[in-house]
């Protein structure tokens, strides 16, 4: 009986399914992202316009909307992951530290600065939002690809 050997012709193939992989979680986390994102501004823009909340309580309720709904989809389908009362208490964390830098984001930066541009109310936020929503979705697919589903 011979050893199995280890050839370049693995290592490459094996570098390949890893590239494949990461493609495929990221390009998965960018719709559930998407998705998520419009579950959030929508509830956002409910909270703010019909039910006359501040922007930052408007705000708190979509991001607390959209998070439960990325969590949800991205651990079953982006990462396959098994439910884990720990990796969900984690991920609520990050999803604080991400809160703080979003709403920070939005209300901080963006409506003051482009309030004081003149825009009209709904465009200040949709742009306001899609900036912070851009930087939290970075900093959320690094923190849960590699501390939170590391594979």
């Amino acid at each position: 009986m011979t050893e199995p050997t280890t050839t370049v012709d693995d290592h490459s193939a094996a570098r390949r399914r890893a590239a494949t992989t990461l493609n495929t979680e990221l390009f998965r986390f960018i719709l559930v992202g998407g998705f998520s994102a419009i579950v959030d501004f929508g509830s956002t823009a409910v909270f703010t316009f019909l039910f006359n909340f501040t922007d930052g309580w408007a705000k708190t309720g979509g991001f607390i909307l959209g998070t439960l709904t990325a969590y949800l989809i991205n651990r079953r389908w982006t990462f396959r992951a098994e439910p884990s009362v720990r990796r969900f208490l984690i991920t609520m964390a990050t999803y604080g530290v991400t809160f703080a830098v979003q709403w920070t984001l939005y209300n901080k930066v963006g409506l003051p600065v482009l309030t004081g541009w003149g825009w009209e109310p709904f465009w200040v936020r949709f742009i306001s939002f899609v900036f912070a929503q851009g930087v939290a979705t970075v900093l959320n697919f690094l923190i849960q690809k590699f501390l939170i589903f590391r594979t």
